[in-house]
């Protein structure tokens, strides 16, 4: 009788070791699905920073300069001779694609735009070509200001009309700390 107990209790052990292992790869398996920032589950990360850590100072970076890279939709701020900090992005579509090449962040910007011809707007905005056509700013917004969630929900893949999407927080530190004259190289 005791020999069944101990054989019955190391397989109801193996089970429970299965089923948590089984549950810990699909959390896994879940979080790498959504971007960098996804470590809080109940705010969407098209409205959060794109890592978990501060910004970087941009007075304390030596020779600061922005990539934006088509192929991996991120932008990565470099100073110091490093990547400083790596934010999701979405680039424009093939119908309507980013222009590739090196620019510098132009003295247009604001804190919000709305365009009726391709009914979308956005929050937080800086042009780096064409004085105010190209820009960095927030996931799109309808006439109301309100942000287009199902738009939002496609930060990490080509969406824009040629600009450069991010979430709202990254696009707020944007508008709020790179100067004008910055380099910006997309590729």
């Amino acid at each position: 009788m005791k020999f069944k107990n101990v054989f019955a209790f190391i397989i109801v052990s193996v089970f429970v070791v299965m089923a948590l292992a089984a549950a810990q790869h699909s959390f896994a398996v879940r979080k790498e699905a959504v971007p960098n920032n996804a470590s809080s589950t109940t705010a969407a990360y098209w409205k959060a920073p794109s890592e978990d850590k501060a910004y970087p100072k941009w007075s304390n970076m030596s020779k600061p300069w922005i990539y934006v890279s088509i192929k991996q939709q991120k932008v990565f701020i470099h100073g110091n001779g490093k990547v400083q900090y790596i934010m999701n992005c979405s680039t424009g579509v093939p119908s309507s694609p980013t222009p590739r090449g090196t620019f510098h962040v132009q003295k247009e910007r604001g804190y919000s735009f709305y365009n009726k011809h391709s009914h979308e707007g956005a929050h937080y905005w800086v042009s780096w070509l064409d004085h105010g056509v190209y820009l960095f700013h927030s996931v799109p917004t309808n006439a109301k200001g309100k942000y287009v969630v199902s738009e939002a929900e496609k930060l990490g893949t080509p969406a824009s009309h040629g600009c450069v999407r991010l979430s709202i927080a990254d696009a707020k530190w944007m508008y709020q700390t790179v100067p004008f004259g910055t380099k910006v190289v997309v590729h």
